[in-house]
């Protein structure tokens, strides 16, 4: 299995001060910068766009973007974030009308790509994507809102990413996102996630450092 990555999703950062937050977060122990993007449309809410990745590279941030697409059509906003400095971008298989073509577009715009899942979105879709992808994103709340609790429903999916990653003979991640929290880490991490977006539970915490360690304890003892 690939090693855990703590991946510190920014919709939790004090946005007045995003640079310095990212800065502090990576000080602290996060191995990438996740994003949360939403358009009001896919989902209700509305986040952040291209120009805010752009500007943190422009800021000094060298760490892996890591951005996750909530949004629908895909593609042209796909590319958009790979022109501003992503590397890794996820989308909703639901949300393009060619999904194939969408992970071909990422990978010629130079980032590695992700299929995102929602909890009840059913694991056929990587029956022919699976081989093409770097991520799986599996959610453990419904797209939308920061500071959701984790389904436990998610749990088994992500045993069955897992089983399936394991036939390839690829380093494809599997990354959970929602409600990921020191008491709820350890339980995706033994379920055979490796990369967790936490947002709450790290820019929510007086000591980023000390959040960013107690999640890698409770993935250690999880993963056993």
């Amino acid at each position: 299995m690939n090693a855990p990555v703590i991946a510190a999703s920014i919709l939790a950062a004090d946005f007045a001060r995003l640079g310095e937050e990212a800065e502090r977060v990576l000080a602290a122990g996060a191995d990438w910068i996740h994003f949360d993007v939403m358009d009001q449309h896919y989902v209700p809410n509305l986040t952040v766009g291209p120009m805010v990745c752009a500007a943190l590279r422009r800021f000094g941030i060298r760490a892996p973007i890591d951005v996750h697409l909530m949004v629908e059509p895909v593609d042209a906003l796909a590319l958009a974030f790979a022109e501003a400095g992503a590397d890794l971008i996820s989308f909703h298989p639901e949300a393009s009308r060619h999904p194939h073509r969408t992970v071909q577009a990422i990978r010629r715009a130079g980032c590695q790509v992700g299929l995102a899942l929602n909890p009840a979105t059913p694991l056929s879709w990587l029956d022919h994507l699976l081989e093409e992808l770097d991520l799986v994103l599996l959610m453990s709340v419904d797209p939308g809102f920061g500071g959701q609790s984790f389904l436990p429903m998610v749990l088994p999916k992500i045993r069955a990413v897992r089983a399936r990653i394991e036939t390839l003979r690829r380093p494809v991640r599997l990354e959970v996102d929602g409600g990921i929290k020191a008491d709820t880490v350890g339980e995706a991490a033994a379920a055979g996630a490796d990369t967790f977006v936490a947002g709450t539970a790290i820019f929510g915490a007086p000591d980023y450092a000390a959040a960013i360690a107690g999640l890698r304890a409770a993935i250690a003892a999880g993963a056993g």
